[in-house]
């Protein structure tokens, strides 16, 4: 991960805490086998550790089941329910990186996701956007990552067969996230 410290010469030890008007996290999933529905999660945390060593760094992050939004109260509501998230049983889908490095240009982040109760190893694949110091004086770093899980895999099992044959929805859920941090003082 030499890499990240030779092209970013700002980086620095220390927590750094997200920056919520400057960050996102969306999904994907196919509908109908013809498109894709798109969505977000509203409300979300994470905290990052850097250490000396890149490697050693952490990351965490919490997502509030409920916030989330496809552009459809209806779905919005179904998905809070038994049928995918159970929002009321399980409030939050978390991650804890296990693994930070680089694989060329790559930003390579593997961890844990925890959905429904369920916890499976997750690599979120990306770009370490850099460091730079705003204009009010506030260090701030960012990334983009992305992964693809398969929902099955954390008991998100709800589907509907269609008369023309194949299902309502795929099984696989593409992840996307951007992040801003700040380092705390």
């Amino acid at each position: 991960m030499t890499a990240i410290t030779d092209t970013h010469p700002a980086y620095v030890a220390g927590t750094w805490k997200l920056d919520p008007t400057h960050s996102d996290v969306s999904f994907s999933v196919r509908h109908l086998a013809i498109s894709k529905v798109r969505g977000s999660f509203e409300s979300f945390d994470v905290t990052v550790v850097t250490a000396e060593d890149p490697t050693q760094s952490t990351i965490e992050a919490s997502i509030e089941i409920a916030s989330v939004n496809t552009g459809q109260k209806d779905r919005d509501n179904h998905l809070k329910t038994g049928d995918f998230f159970l929002a009321e049983e399980f409030p939050t889908m978390n991650f804890v990186s296990t693994k930070i490095s680089a694989d060329g240009d790559d930003l390579v982040i593997e961890g844990d996701l925890t959905l429904r109760g369920v916890t499976k190893p997750v690599v979120l694949k990306g770009e370490f956007g850099g460091i730079v110091v705003d204009g009010y004086g506030q260090t701030k770093a960012a990334a983009s990552v992305s992964t693809k899980i398969n929902r099955l895999d954390f008991g998100v099992n709800w589907n509907a067969a269609l008369e023309a044959g194949g299902f309502t929805l795929g099984n696989d859920v593409s992840i996307d996230v951007e992040v801003q941090v700040v380092l705390q003082a």
